[in-house]
């Protein structure tokens, strides 16, 4: 069988310390693949006035996987003070490459799991009766839409006349909003299509029929954003009618955040729009250790691009021994071999992590709870390294 290709674009600050860590343990279970570099991030951002270069677009529409690391982003304001002194005032505006990689590929299926690793000191635990303390096991995933929402990009400061006009046929915009000056009026949509409504629902249910999860609920606020959440609440009731095995519900937003540290074990898909599904996956992520352990894939039809949901975290990347833990990226890696079939290697990964995280033995400075700082590999946490290598000798 030939080589899989597979694109790898680590991107700015830790991205580029966890990704090829990911790599390590790939090459150590197995796994054959050649893998090539593209290019992403703020640098590109700076130096050439696009963080998402049609080259990286090229190599992502060839080979259609990829393993991507992390990005940096700042405000508008921040973003063109860096960027470079030739190409300032020259009508460049930066956009997320990430979001734009998601809707430029269409996609649309975001997939987050959130599950306990038993042993790990960052996991949820609660008092029970009496003095008891309770931890329970999470098992949750959240399928999350995106490409749509507010995070689809249809926003204006000082919007163009035309769309003025049409918000002023609202009453909603004139009673309320009317009174503004146009120049002082900011605007974000947040757009829901049917299409890829119902696409991010019926994934969500046919994972759940396929991994046996018991219960569906949607993750939305359609008491207050009638029109989408409404949308999807009603997409949600019609499809719950083809797996009668599953109990659906819905929640909102705002309770689920309450709820979701009283009983988290209840749950078990979740599906959101693109806002609350990324609120609400990482309000999960943080029961089961954070952002450390907080993977993720963005899957259309033709690219899929799996990656840590943590932050580029730039303060740490500098350091000359690397602190921050890989396993959000390896659990990345391993979606992604589910994704192409490979599911006992990604089985085997797996294992290997819960079994490095049971045995307490090798802990990055999150899980021992310390200060972020260059010194804490010489107070006893495990480098970025040797959690890998932990990693590799358990395969």
């Amino acid at each position: 069988m030939a080589k899989r290709t597979v694109v790898t674009m680590p991107g700015d600050g830790i991205g580029k310390t966890v990704l090829p860590e990911a790599i390590r343990v790939l090459e150590a279970v197995g796994f054959e693949a050649d893998y090539v570099h593209a290019d992403i991030g703020w640098e590109f951002w700076c130096k050439e006035g696009n963080p998402l270069p049609q080259r990286t677009l090229d190599l992502l529409e060839k080979h259609g996987i990829s393993l991507f690391g992390a990005i940096t982003s700042k405000p508008k304001s921040e973003a063109m003070k860096e960027l470079s002194p030739e190409l300032q005032d020259k009508g460049y505006v930066y956009y997320s490459p990430i979001v734009g990689l998601r809707q430029h590929f269409t996609l649309d299926i975001c997939q987050r799991p959130c599950i306990t690793f038993q042993g790990n000191p960052l996991n949820f635990i609660r008092h029970g009766a009496g003095d008891s303390i309770e931890e329970p096991i999470v098992d949750v995933v959240i399928f999350r839409q995106n490409t749509e929402g507010l995070y689809g990009g249809v926003e204006w400061t000082n919007p163009p006349q035309q769309v003025y006009d049409a918000l002023m046929t609202h009453k909603k915009f004139v009673d309320n909003f009317g009174w503004a000056a146009k120049e002082d009026l900011a605007i974000s949509t947040r757009i829901f299509t049917r299409k890829y409504s119902e696409r991010i629902c019926r994934a969500g249910f046919e994972y759940a029929k396929k991994f046996g999860y018991k219960r569906v609920t949607l993750c939305e606020k359609p008491n207050v954003i009638r029109e989408t959440s409404g949308m999807m609440l009603a997409i949600c009731r019609e499809l719950s009618k083809e797996f009668p095995e599953i109990r659906f519900d819905y929640t909102n937003i705002d309770a689920q955040m309450m709820w979701l540290t009283k009983d988290p074990e209840n749950y078990g898909v979740i599906i959101s729009g693109n806002m609350f599904g990324d609120i609400v996956s990482d309000g999960f992520a943080g029961l089961t250790g954070g952002l450390g352990f907080a993977c993720s894939a963005n899957i259309g039809k033709n690219v899929a691009i799996f990656e840590p949901t943590h932050g580029s975290a730039p303060k740490y990347a500098d350091y000359e021994v690397s602190i921050v833990s890989p396993i959000a990226m390896i659990l990345s890696a391993c979606m992604m071999l589910d994704h192409i079939g490979e599911t006992a290697k990604a089985a085997q990964i797996r294992k290997a992590v819960a079994k490095v995280v049971l045995e307490g033995k090798v802990r990055t400075y999150d899980m021992l709870k310390m200060r972020g700082a260059p010194e804490a590999v010489e107070n006893g946490a495990a480098s970025t390294q040797q959690m890998t290598d932990a990693i590799i000798a358990a395969l």
